[in-house]
């Protein structure tokens, strides 16, 4: 819409008055922001709620399911929680600005490159010898990336999101323990590469292909690399040998996946880039018998822990009801209740 579009649909004589709305220099009457709201179809809240995203964020979700169905909408509950924190954590004084170290990485690396910079990149971040233990931790803590764990809609198993320079991890706490380690590791790659090769929105769209398809596979090459660095994995083969016997293999494998709290099946192509075991081997061996079983794990916390400190914080300070707080999780105040319980945190307020 151009800016004289805009301007007689507002009612403005000329299209100066808008320019300086733009720049700052004339404010809004409540009645032209109303009028506005309804012109380009959205709620008065999109220019004044600081809890909305407004178009700000980009995201790039992970989905098995061809359909977009539920998304949006998804998305949009998503944004209100990535939101919030920076609002909050602004007004706190916790850093927003994510320093996560870009990767060297190209559309023309090769897989092994891909593998190694996340070898890489694990040593970087001192991830130590299972960095699906510590990955989360340390993207917060060190790095101000923001890791939810939520309930998501059904075929999505996680999302990375770039909101200005606040990064942000969205993971589905419902996947097995080695999927939703993979799966971090993998939006690292993404919010890690984002100005080089910069992601699809769906990325299970099966209308991917050619160089969104190579940038999903690299983003699983350096996800492998990055959550079973080469030395730690020839060390633990050092204690643990690779049996002979292929009908051992499968256990083997499994027990091995077990410990770096990986799939079966993402360490058994580990295996092969490591030139441990050949590609025929591997082959033999099936998928259906190095598969994890989920068991009775219990799963993690709602959102994380830092993300509740700073919604208590709020709370506790008067920046946002306890209502509007439930609200922005989607739960009951016995919920939210539960869920500061869950981290281990004092709940801020009386149930």
């Amino acid at each position: 819409m151009t800016q004289t579009d805009l301007s007689s649909a507002l009612g403005f004589n000329d299209r100066q008055t808008l320019s300086d709305i733009e720049l700052g220099k004339r404010s809004v009457s409540p009645a032209e922001l109303v009028k506005a709201a309804g012109l380009l179809g959205v709620d008065v809240g999109y220019f004044t709620d600081p809890l909305e995203l407004a178009g700000e964020a980009r995201f790039s979700w992970r989905q098995s399911a061809d359909s977009a169905d539920c998304l949006e909408a998804f998305e949009a509950t998503a944004g209100r929680w990535i939101a919030t924190y920076r609002h909050l954590g602004r007004m706190r004084g916790t850093p927003v600005n994510s320093s996560l170290t870009r990767v060297g990485l190209t559309i023309k690396s090769s897989f092994e490159d891909a593998g190694a910079e996340g070898d890489a990149i694990a040593r970087a971040l001192g991830l130590g010898d299972v960095p699906a233990l510590t990955l989360a931790s340390v993207l917060e803590e060190k790095h101000d990336t923001l890791v939810l764990f939520a309930d998501t809609v059904a075929g999505v198993s996680g999302a990375a999101c770039q909101f200005g320079p606040l990064n942000a991890i969205i993971i589905n706490r419902g996947e097995a323990e080695g999927r939703r380690s993979f799966d971090m590791a993998h939006e690292v790659f993404h919010l890690a590469t984002w100005h080089e090769m910069p992601p699809r929105h769906i990325e299970g769209d099966t209308r991917v292909s050619g160089n969104y398809r190579r940038v999903e596979q690299l983003a699983d090459n350096f996800a492998s690399g990055l959550l079973m660095p080469r030395q730690a994995v020839l060390d633990w083969i050092a204690g643990h040998p690779v049996p002979n016997d292929q009908a051992e293999l499968p256990v083997w494998i499994k027990h091995a996946a077990s410990h770096f709290h990986v799939s079966g099946q993402a360490f058994k192509w580990r295996l092969v880039g490591l030139g441990v075991l050949g590609k025929a081997a591997a082959g033999r061996v099936d998928d259906g018998l190095i598969r994890m079983e989920c068991g009775n794990a219990p799963l993690p916390p709602l959102f994380s822990r830092r993300f509740m400190e700073t919604l208590g914080w709020g709370i506790q300070e008067g920046q946002l009801s306890v209502r509007r707080a439930a609200e922005v999780v989607g739960t009951t105040l016995d919920e939210l209740g539960d869920i500061f319980a869950a981290h281990g945190l004092k709940t801020p307020f009386d149930l």
